[in-house]
């Protein structure tokens, strides 16, 4: 068993190269930083330090046990940490996209849920342009959608891919107008794609508006047209139109959490998990 006590002794005196200076660090004897190593050193069957009257030297298994060590102690740290400090309180009010809500932000709240379970959350779920103006006026406390083109406000959390997607099997006419199915103005996703499709000599028409993604999904799936939607979210019914490679290529989005100027504590600790979450860069939508 590695007991804590042991580890942080054995720290003490590779870090220090010295059992005296680390005796002296730790407020103990050096007889009893000589026993906590000792016995460290039975209790895994390994060799930790080489030393004589005038020299201490650390081994490769010691090498080892010093890198397990910081990563059990700092554990050990964030665990008491936690448990001694007071239960937060509160109401965190957040802003969510719906594609961000219906991809990875379940499991930021389950961890924060589980955490702090005396916190209220309220959750909007809309449009990122929306969410804007809600953050902007003061209604909301922090919001996760897209970057609004040429804004550098916010931290972003993770990129993804826009891509076209129409009722599986559909071949757009190229020779007409692209038929766009978009959600309404404020849009982070119909700005880009407008602002894409304007740098190109495609011809378009918006054949249908929608307040939400699900609704442009919905209209795709009837046939209406083409949509965009971010690549990590699936859709059942809709897939890449066959010919997509000659349709405009779509930029990347940056996808942010932004926080009001004030926050209290509790929305502060949500912002501080997002932004130590498996949202930040490495998440991957099934």
């Amino acid at each position: 068993m590695l007991n804590p006590i042991w580890l942080r002794t054995f720290e003490a005196v590779a870090r220090c190269h010295s059992f005296t200076e680390a005796a002296r660090q730790l407020g103990l004897t050096q007889s009893s930083v000589s026993d906590h190593v000792r016995r460290l050193e039975e209790s895994i069957g390994r060799r930790l330090f080489i030393r004589d009257t005038h020299s201490l030297a650390i081994t490769s298994d010691g090498e080892a046990m010093l890198a397990h060590a910081g990563s059990i102690l700092q554990a050990i740290n964030r665990a008491e940490s936690q448990f001694r400090a007071p239960r937060l309180r509160g109401r965190v009010r957040l802003g969510c996209s719906d594609d961000v809500a219906l991809g990875p932000l379940p499991a930021v709240l389950t961890a924060f849920r589980n955490a702090h379970p005396d916190v209220e959350l309220e959750i909007t779920i809309g449009m990122t342009g929306r969410l804007y103006e809600l953050l902007d006026s003061g209604a909301i406390d922090l919001m996760v959608g897209k970057r609004r083109l040429g804004d550098k406000r916010g931290t972003v959390l993770f990129t993804g891919r826009l891509e076209w997607l129409a009722r599986a099997g559909t071949t757009m006419d190229l020779a007409q107008p692209l038929p766009l199915i978009l959600v309404a103005e404020p849009s982070v996703t119909r700005a880009v794609v407008l602002d894409a499709l304007a740098q190109t000599d495609f011809r378009w028409q918006l054949v249908c508006t929608s307040s939400s993604h699900s609704g442009c999904v919905a209209a795709a799936r009837a046939g209406l047209g083409v949509t965009v939607r971010p690549q990590y979210l699936a859709a059942r019914g809709l897939a890449p139109p066959v010919n997509v490679a000659s349709l405009p290529a779509l930029p990347n989005v940056e996808f942010i959490v932004l926080a009001a100027k004030r926050l209290s504590r509790p929305a502060q600790t949500l912002l501080q998990l997002m932004h130590d979450s498996d949202l930040r860069g490495s998440w991957i939508g099934e």
